[in-house]
């Protein structure tokens, strides 16, 4: 082979290698660092067409509505529990920290942690959602069929001619 031609299959074994390797160093960051999207239903029962199930130790997302009754706090620290459920299966999120200010039961909430039991997530971030017209489109999608009452709206309070009817109600001696 012509020296010349040898220099050039060399220099270009090279820079296919250094790109190789460059797309594996960056695949590898990039899936050390990702935080997969789960509901409930989704981290028990499996997501995608496989079913597949986050590993315990793995970094994700938790997103649903806060269940009625379960948030448990320490008194003595800022250690708290409560459950996060969709429409199937609760899971238990334990988080140390102050809380949103707009967290509460009921509510729909982002958790950010690491898995420590297959339905048990050691929460680093709970996120409150801020907005009760608002949903993200995966967590809409996942709770089709829950029942969300927005205090906006008026199923959820009387409305003023409604209450101004009670209260005459009230002063003619009814209940």
């Amino acid at each position: 082979m012509i020296p010349r031609r040898k220099k050039r299959l060399v220099w270009v074994l090279v820079l296919i290698t250094g790109v190789a390797v460059s797309a594996g160093l960056i695949l590898t960051a990039l899936n050390e660092n990702i935080d997969l999207f789960y509901t409930p239903s989704e981290l028990v029962e499996g997501k995608g067409k496989d079913l597949r199930k986050p590993e315990v130790g793995q970094r994700l997302r938790l997103g649903g509505m806060v269940v009625e009754g379960s948030v448990r706090r320490d008194p003595e620290t800022l250690q708290v529990s409560f459950r996060v459920t969709d429409i199937g299966p609760e899971v238990t999120v334990n988080y140390t920290g102050i809380l949103p200010d707009l967290f509460r039961e009921g509510q729909g909430i982002v958790a950010q942690g690491v898995l420590i039991e297959p339905k048990v997530l050691q929460a680093t971030e709970v996120l409150a959602k801020h907005d009760e017209e608002y949903l993200p489109p995966e967590i809409a999608e996942a709770m089709k069929g829950i029942k969300h009452v927005n205090p906006n709206s008026a199923d959820a309070f009387p409305s003023s001619s409604e209450a101004e009817q009670d209260s005459a109600n009230d002063s003619e001696g009814g209940y």
